[in-house]
């Protein structure tokens, strides 16, 4: 399990990595669509739907990467008040519906994806994007991220990482 962990764990990086990348695309973008209108006065036809769809797709597949280093928002007021044991359960029970939430949006965003794919979805706009590659980052992004929420479970399940990244005894 060791190995798995660390597999999700580098998985999850190269999300964050590749979220990264996407936020750098939407904002080289941006500047073009910028100056493109601005300098040159000429129309924009792909930028800002490129720009949308990069930034959503960022904030989907960068999901597992928030998870991996605990960027994401926690309210910690109850497994403060809680024992060692009851914070292993509540952590457990959140991590566990997370979990299920995810495995649900992989379920349907899989569906989705193949129907814009099989189904040749294009936007209706100048550029007629094919939707297909935006709609991968919503499976992609859950699969990685139910991963890394079976990883934590395990890590916390096992004792190799602490619930809620809270030492016994520690209280408000």
């Amino acid at each position: 399990m060791e190995r798995f962990i660390r597999i999700v764990s580098g998985l999850s990086r190269l999300c964050g990595v590749a979220a990264v990348a996407l936020i750098v695309a939407a904002m080289a973008a941006v500047c073009q669509m910028v100056f493109v209108r601005s300098v040159l006065g000429e129309a924009v036809i792909w930028q800002t739907e490129f720009a949308t769809f990069a930034l959503v797709a960022a904030t989907l597949i960068g999901s597992p990467y928030v998870l991996l280093v605990r960027g994401h928002v926690n309210v910690d007021l109850l497994p403060l008040y809680l024992g060692m044991r009851a914070r292993r359960t509540l952590a457990l029970a959140t991590a566990g519906l997370a979990l299920a939430f995810c495995l649900v949006l992989v379920a349907d965003s899989v569906i989705w994806w193949w129907e814009a794919f099989d189904g040749g979805w294009t936007t209706n706009s100048v550029w007629h994007a094919r939707l297909w590659i935006p709609y991968a980052a919503l499976p992609v992004g859950m699969i990685v991220l139910a991963l890394q929420y079976v990883a934590d479970i395990w890590s916390v399940a096992t004792g190799r990482e602490l619930p809620f990244g809270l030492a016994a005894g520690t209280k408000p």
